[in-house]
């Protein structure tokens, strides 16, 4: 939650100070004002996490006039700033006008203070994830650049982008395959954008990473009180994704248990918060993505065969790097130009042995591996002539050889490691010997889904759902 002010603007003082009281003993900063210039004003000074603001400010007026026109200032300003508008002259006609003029919610004098509260944390935690997708766009913006940099020279993404093009418009459930690092979160987020659904939320979510204690708050949300931790309402990432896009990454990584709930979801479209009997709506677009085989998960009885029936209404399937050559060049000349310019560096440039080291690579880590090399040739290339040129040996793929898989690699004796580099060892076999399912490397680890994820974060391990070339 934003630690920004809430700014209030009300004619009344008794008013401001029972609002003012109220705020505080939840834990809230504000700054109350007395009318609509003082609060475009504030507006202009600094920046808050929302604003509560009475649509009446003329004594002798029941028409809501100014705080329309407030509204609107407001909305010029920062037309993503939470709004919530009051009056003691509520009307169903002033409601459906503040409501069109940008208004988020609207609540009416004398309030119940658990409404107004309830009502204010939502929109707090709605606008907070909003701004947080925003920051996380531009900070991905030098890396991702836009979708007019998804590769598709060779004939495999040629074909797979045509397939997107046909389903992308529709409502479709689409289920992504293929290895780690081949870029199914890009291409979810790419096809989110080609939807109908593209003004709306795109909700990503590691299904991996979820406990099995905190799968429905999570995903469903929970009100104040429904259990001992629940300070307040929350949002879960259903109603995040209200009008938009679900994309479930680490799909096989579920428990059953979590899939006969989401299951409930995605054939009811319904759902409640958990503490909550009032069900509420699901209008969204399901995107999944896995690297398991969830035909064999299903075989063996470690995943639902009726949800795979919902999920995957159009299943396509990434090729890995090594099947698409014609795009490791193109691919890696726009990772140069995205890399340089994050750096600072002047326009990178390939030499002819960079070029053929590339070809001749077999990329195990796919997209995502391919990414980092040319992050890390950046910064070690040499810069010539106003160029940043990128030799072979700046690509570190020196040991790489041409074959069906890379060649394993030697390890210090286990007695001249510290517990943590062996641990770290131990971690990486397991997820290069199960193709980095989670499950199953944790299975073979002797741990949990979850403790495993706990190692990962602490020992700084990547797992195929992070970045954008997933």
């Amino acid at each position: 939650m934003s630690n920004l002010p809430i700014l209030i603007a009300d004619d009344q003082k008794d008013v401001l100070d029972a609002l003012k009281l109220l705020l505080k003993g939840e834990g809230f900063l504000c700054l109350p004002v007395q009318s609509p210039d003082a609060a475009i004003e504030e507006l202009k000074k600094q920046p808050f996490s929302a604003v509560i603001l009475d649509l009446n400010y003329t004594r002798d007026t029941t028409s809501g006039a100014e705080g329309l026109e407030l509204l609107t200032r407001i909305r010029a300003l920062d037309p993503d700033l939470p709004a919530i508008v009051m009056t003691a002259w509520g009307s169903v006609d002033l409601a459906v006008q503040a409501m069109r003029l940008g208004a988020n919610d609207f609540i009416e004098k004398p309030w119940d203070n658990h409404r107004l509260m309830s009502i204010l944390t939502s929109q707090l935690e709605l606008g907070a994830a909003k701004r947080k997708s925003q920051k996380l766009e531009r900070e991905n913006e030098l890396l991702r650049g836009d979708h007019a940099d998804f590769i598709a020279v060779s004939p495999a993404m040629k074909q797979l982008l045509s397939v997107v093009d046909r389903i992308a418009p529709s409502d479709a459930n689409i289920l992504l395959t293929g290895e780690n690092g081949t870029g199914k979160s890009m291409l979810a987020q790419l096809i989110h954008e080609r939807s109908k659904r593209a003004g709306r939320s795109f909700v990503k979510v590691n299904m991996g990473a979820i406990p099995e204690s905190l799968f429905e708050s999570e995903m469903f949300g929970h009100v104040k009180g429904a259990f001992t931790d629940a300070k307040g309402d929350r949002i879960g990432r259903i109603e995040l994704a209200e009008g938009g896009s679900l994309f479930l990454d680490e799909l096989a990584n579920m428990s059953l248990a979590q899939q006969a709930k989401l299951l409930r979801v995605l054939e009811e479209r319904e759902y409640e918060r958990v503490g909550s009997s009032r069900t509420q709506r699901a209008d969204l677009r399901l995107i999944s993505a896995t690297n398991a085989q969830l035909e064999r998960a299903v075989e063996e009885g470690s995943f639902r065969q009726d949800l795979l029936f919902r999920i995957n209404t159009v299943e396509i399937c990434l090729p890995p790097l090594r099947q698409r050559r014609e795009d490791i060049v193109p691919m890696a000349e726009n990772y140069l130009r995205l890399h340089a310019k994050r750096y600072g560096k002047p326009r990178a440039r390939l030499e002819p042995d960079a070029m053929n080291a590339l070809l001749a690579y077999q990329w195990p880590g796919n997209v995502r591996e391919l990414n980092h090399v040319l992050e890390r040739a950046v910064l070690l290339g040499r810069e010539e002539a106003g160029e940043t040129r990128i030799a072979a040996a700046d690509l570190r793929l020196q040991g790489a050889v041409v074959a069906a898989a890379p060649a394993p690699v030697a390890s210090p004796a286990m007695e001249a490691m510290t517990l943590d580099d062996a641990e770290q060892l131990l971690i990486r076999s397991a997820l290069e010997r199960y193709s980095g399912n989670i499950m199953q490397a944790a299975e073979h680890l002797g741990l949990s889904r979850s403790a495993l994820y706990r190692r990962l974060e602490k020992f700084g391990m990547s797992t195929h759902s992070e970045g954008n070339d997933d």
